[in-house]
């Protein structure tokens, strides 16, 4: 990635003057009529209102992390970096590598420990008693996380709970009366109004940017819908609040799309509504509950569904229905087509994911289905969907759990599989999160090498994922459909 370069403005003004007096002498203009200048502004969106309004609840948050004394070290360059949905935790910090031991020194029996810079990243207060929102990733796998408000006040805060499905987290400092953001509704939001954000691009705290809403609900692989803006975000912004013309905050900053790392002119926000819904599981339970059918799906491409007799290439294709499960159960077979839970139309397979888990586990719910050329409603008794398994913060993950860190969930190919995507090994995704969500994977997909290796089956995809370094990037060569392309995946904490 190429360095930012900033020019003095004495040299960019005396290039000018040297342009104009080569050739010929510009004449001098003098703005006459001043009313005329103070007309053309009219119009023009005016932000330091919104700024001295909701400025002073938006924070710097940064974390640290606990690592035996005396190690150091540092990561590599991401010049490489794909052109994928990223997280933007804020600016990267050295990640502890272990100094090796003298053979004539014994090791210590036990180290004392050191707290050394993690990253860093945005927040806004939304009580008074000092409850703080921001991104999930921005706190994950942090020793300590401190929150500085733009008064200098810095306090250690508490993680009251985290959700990484949405990349929600809810914060606790201690304190009264401190300033809050206004919470707005982000139904009501329209694409092409203005918004600002507000936060700590690359540790720089309180900066502003603006722009327009671009789209309202844009699909981005993960949980979520989000709010797409061109809004100008950076490593750093990640956690910061979206902020409308009346002052409200509509949305939490989370993701930017990058060919680079940086800002390219597309920005996401989590839609503050969903937002909102989460922190209060996260202030009441400690975590989020959701739903589970017990299914894996993918789109229903067009040509299928016009032979299916579909109205529209709409829903979500059964692939498998996992044993045991409230699908299975209820009667759902591979080769159905969800296509409307509880009445709600079901357009992509993500929607499933998004109906079921509104439901709450215990609850009944009517799922259509497009079977043998007609639909059929069945009903079905949800379960709760098990809990994320978050990575250890150190030490060697055990084999079984290493595909855990990039959020793989893979079983062994059917012959049918095989058979149907032409393919003589490899894996299917029964799930994604984390990373693989990140990088656009999809339950349904098909792994068949990892970096340089073939993989024939669910034992050699463990093998060669345990292999690989956990907190590097790892390369994927997947096929969805008929296209095989490559890609990479980061682990859950970057």
């Amino acid at each position: 990635m190429k360095a930012n370069k900033l020019f003095p403005i004495e040299k960019i003004a005396s290039t000018l003057v040297l342009s104009a007096c080569v050739g010929f002498i510009a004449p001098t203009t003098i703005n006459a009529n001043p009313v005329a200048e103070a007309a053309s502004t009219v119009g023009l969106p005016d932000f330091t209102e919104l700024v001295e309004k909701s400025g002073p609840a938006v924070v710097n948050i940064r974390t640290t992390e606990k690592v035996p004394a005396g190690q150091n070290g540092g990561i590599a360059g991401d010049d490489q970096m794909p052109e994928i949905l990223r997280r933007f935790f804020g600016v990267p910090m050295p990640t502890p590598k272990q100094q090796p031991t003298p053979k004539n020194r014994k090791q210590a029996p036990q180290q004392q420990e050191e707290e050394v810079p993690r990253g860093i990243g945005s927040g806004f207060i939304i009580s008074q008693d000092g409850y703080v929102l921001t991104n999930a990733h921005v706190v994950e796998g942090a020793s300590e996380v401190y929150v500085k408000l733009t008064d200098k006040r810095e306090f250690k805060a508490k993680v009251v709970g985290a959700d990484r499905r949405t990349d929600i987290a809810v914060l606790k400092i201690d304190g009264n009366k401190l300033p809050r953001v206004t919470i707005g509704d982000s139904d009501k939001i329209k694409a092409g109004e203005w918004v600002i954000a507000i936060g700590s691009p690359f540790d720089l705290e309180n900066t502003v940017t603006a722009g327009i809403i671009s789209a309202k609900a844009r699909d981005t692989g993960d949980f979520l819908r989000h709010i797409q803006t061109d809004v100008a975000v950076n490593p750093g912004n990640s956690g910061g609040p979206l902020i409308n013309m009346r002052g409200e905050v509509i949305g939490v900053n989370s993701q930017i799309f990058s060919r680079s790392g940086g800002y390219m002119g597309i920005s996401f926000a989590i839609p503050i509504d969903d937002a909102m819904s989460v922190v209060e599981q996260l202030k009441s339970i400690g975590k989020v509950v959701r739903g589970y059918l017990g299914v894996q799906h993918a789109d229903v491409a067009k040509d299928v569904a016009e032979s299916m007799n579909l109205p529209k290439g709409q829903g979500a294709s059964v692939q498998r229905v996992m044993p045991g499960s409230p699908a299975e159960k209820a009667g759902i077979e591979a080769g159905d087509v969800i296509i409307k839970v509880n009445g709600a139309v079901i357009e992509k397979a993500v929607d499933l994911n998004r109906a079921i888990g509104d439901i709450k586990p215990g609850g009944k719910a009517i799922v259509t289905v497009w079977r043998r050329g007609g639909a059929k409603d069945i009903v079905v008794t949800v379960a709760e969907v098990e809990a994320e398994k978050t990575p250890a913060k150190t030490g060697k993950q055990k084999n079984e759990s290493a595909a855990n860190v990039f959020g793989l969930t893979v079983t062994d190919l059917t012959e049918v599989q095989k058979r149907d995507a032409h393919v003589n090994g490899g894996v299917i995704l029964e799930n994604v999160e984390g990373g693989a969500a990140r990088a656009g994977l999809q339950a349904g997909d098909i792994i068949i090498r990892i970096g340089n290796s073939d993989i024939k089956d669910a034992k050699e995809f463990t093998a060669a994922i345990a292999k690989v370094d956990q907190k590097k990037q790892v390369l994927l060569l997947v096929k969805r459909g008929d296209v095989s392309q490559f890609v990479t995946v980061r682990p859950a904490s970057q």
